[in-house]
């Protein structure tokens, strides 16, 4: 089996039907799937959208993405039980849950999140109710709990095991009294940091295990792995404008590409999610070619 086999996972329940949903098949048109030389692990459709906030958990689609969210995992779990890297092909950000609860199921894995925002908000304190920006406290255990013990595993993912890099949004959650990430157990490594230290160093600070007795990171001792989550605008907006949620600043695709490089290095990563990038953003497809090309260069085809 060959080590990638793509997922698709068009799902816009975290966000709204407005292009993210056919990012699969515009990278599969920009060379995706033939740079990495992956295998087909089948598409997982969502159910219909409500664009009508729930009451009970102030978010957009609960019911849906607690349908979803399993059915997913289902697909990525074959992928893993078969040897395989799943590679899942979003829609938005909320497609990490199918993916946390498909590791859960399997034991204690880690995740580096590699995100221009920190997606971190309270449902009752988010303007939107979107799951694209809370999916880390779902996963993390923080959310209602009809998305965040599904099988009643909660939490999905440990704290302690998360590397949060490349998050440009401090000012404005502090500014909306949301709750600080850099508070918890997780490693949090800001974009302004990423930027001082460099991305490959930084990014090879956040894997090492053990700094520090309350954030010990996705190489720790007794984790059997980690996924990595990436959302397109962790890119610098001037590379990658097509995305809904626009800030300044980002990673390079150069520097994208150098960290996935190290991160597939360790051997210990085990798939990744790649969400959020907005076709009908990108006329031209500049921007989408942009992240092919910074992904296939990162993670490599077979052999490389």
């Amino acid at each position: 089996m060959p080590r990638f086999t793509v997922v698709e996972a068009p799902s816009i329940l975290g966000l709204f039907p407005r292009g993210v949903e056919t990012l699969p098949e515009t990278l599969r048109a920009a060379g995706l799937v033939e740079g990495l030389e992956a295998a087909e692990g089948g598409r997982v459709e969502p159910p219909p959208y409500d664009p009508g906030r729930d009451p009970a958990t102030s978010m957009l689609n609960p019911a849906g993405l607690a349908a979803y969210s399993p059915a997913l995992a289902d697909a990525i779990g074959g992928v893993l039980d078969g040897g395989g890297f799943p590679v899942v092909l979003g829609g938005d950000c909320s497609v990490l849950i199918g993916a946390a609860l498909a590791l859960k199921r399997r034991g204690r894995f880690g995740l580096f999140f590699l995100d221009g925002h920190t997606d971190f908000w309270e449902p009752e304190r988010s303007l939107t109710g979107e799951a694209a920006e809370l999916e880390l406290g779902i996963v993390t255990g923080r959310g209602p709990v009809v998305v965040a013990d599904i099988e009643g595993l909660s939490p999905y993912v440990r704290d302690e095991d998360i590397v949060v890099f490349g998050p440009r949004d401090a000012e404005e959650l502090a500014a909306a009294g949301v709750r600080d990430v850099a508070e918890t157990r997780m490693r949090v490594f800001p974009f302004d940091r990423v930027r001082a230290l460099g991305a490959t160093t930084a990014a090879a600070m956040a894997l090492q295990p053990g700094l520090g007795l309350r954030r010990q990171g996705p190489l720790a001792e007794g984790v059997a792995g980690f996924w990595i989550h990436l959302d397109a605008d962790v890119l610098d907006d001037a590379a990658m404008p097509a995305v809904d949620y626009r800030q300044p600043g980002g990673l390079s695709p150069a520097e994208l590409r150098e960290v996935l490089k190290l991160l597939i290095r360790t051997e210990r990563a085990v798939g990744i999610t790649i969400t959020i990038y907005n076709p009908l953003l990108d006329p031209d497809g500049t921007a989408g070619r942009g992240l092919v090309g910074a992904v296939v260069g990162g993670l490599g085809p077979p052999g490389t």
